[in-house]
């Protein structure tokens, strides 16, 4: 994004994520896909409680909106 920004000349106004916690397919019902920032005890047989855990991506993410983006290298 800074790159975006500084060499290309974009004019961000904002960015978004896809999702917060690790998505379970619609069609299938698959945790293969693990891109949230909360990981989900659960796997594609459907074995697991369903406990969310905070993985390290959270804290970097609210790092980057509590600095306002001033954190991004």
């Amino acid at each position: 994004m800074r790159d975006a920004i500084y060499q290309d000349g974009v004019d961000l106004l904002g960015y978004t994520t896809w999702g917060c916690i690790d998505p379970v397919s619609a069609g299938t019902g698959e945790m293969n896909k693990r891109y949230g920032f909360i990981y989900v005890d659960r796997d594609n047989v459907g074995n697991g409680v369903l406990k969310r855990s905070k993985k390290k991506s959270f804290y970097w993410y609210k790092d980057v909106i509590d600095s306002n983006g001033a954190s991004i290298e």
